[in-house]
């Protein structure tokens, strides 16, 4: 199954289906689509920039356009891939809060075990979906765009619940949060220091320290993960060459960027290569 929406006036475009719409994916790519994958009463196998995952029956995973994916194995799935000009995520993160958190969060990979009463609520909406995709008058690509605002916001909360943000004062923190992972997304190829991000929060490195602290984490590792997480999706592919990835990301001196991969994953970027040589 496959329903297609597209506005013509915008570019816009959602696709609706199942495994399908996944068959593009079959030989690793960049998604280039904004891409929820949920899974039913079946296990699905995808690599995610170089790393396999199995992903659990009733799951939910959000992909952004930059990833690398490979489909490997799954059916039975929901699917649903949308372009920037259906729904910017950021121009409408004021409606739904997801930017920095389900897409755009760093390294963070957003993958949602669903209940029994989570099932229901998204299979209620699958059939909204797939309803309003046959119903084609002039308010159609606007309740379209309510739809998966919805969506968005059930994933939000519910991925907010697994992390154990579940109150007013931890939505400011992870509001922060979100922010600083967004702009580390903006801006990580030309800015690696915490000062840079502090100061377009007008807030102090030490008060970003001491906040993500909460979130096991620290301001300038969200900048560094970023940092390797994009050198890996090059290594793995593209052909360039070490010193090449180190002056696109931002780094004069190709050793700043070694040792700082190293210190990350333990190998060099060319042991890195190496080893991806020998798997291939």
């Amino acid at each position: 199954m496959q329903e297609i929406f597209k506005d013509f006036s915008t570019g816009g475009l959602l696709k609706v289906g199942n495994e399908v719409l996944l068959e593009r994916y079959r030989k690793p790519k960049q998604a280039e689509l904004y891409i929820f994958v949920r899974t039913t009463s079946n296990k699905a196998e995808i690599t995610v920039d170089g790393i396999p995952y199995i992903i659990s029956e009733h799951s939910l995973l959000a992909l952004t356009p930059i990833q690398f994916i490979h489909f490997v194995d799954g059916k039975d799935l929901v699917v649903y891939q949308f372009n920037r000009e259906f729904y910017c995520i950021k121009d409408h993160d004021h409606e739904v809060s997801c930017a920095g958190l389900l897409f755009f969060g760093n390294a963070h990979f957003p993958l949602i075990d669903l209940g029994e009463n989570e099932q229901r609520k998204f299979n209620t909406l699958h059939e909204v979906f797939v309803d309003e995709l046959n119903t084609e008058d002039t308010i159609q690509a606007e309740m379209l765009r309510l739809l998966m605002a919805r969506f968005m916001i059930m994933s939000t909360r519910l991925l907010k619940a697994k992390e154990g943000f579940g109150n007013a004062n931890s939505d400011v923190k992870i509001d922060l949060l979100r922010a600083f992972n967004v702009l580390v997304e903006v801006h990580f190829k030309e800015e690696h220091s915490v000062s840079f991000y502090a100061s377009k929060l007008f807030k102090s490195p030490k008060t970003l320290s001491n906040t993500f602290a909460k979130f096991k984490t620290t301001p300038l590792q969200i900048i560094h993960e970023r940092i390797v997480l994009e050198a890996k999706r090059l290594l793995i592919y593209t052909d360039k060459t070490a010193k090449e990835i180190a002056y696109e990301i931002g780094f004069e001196d190709a050793s700043h960027l070694s040792r700082l991969f190293k210190k990350i994953t333990n190998l060099s970027p060319s042991q890195f290569k190496k080893r991806l040589e020998k798997t291939s």
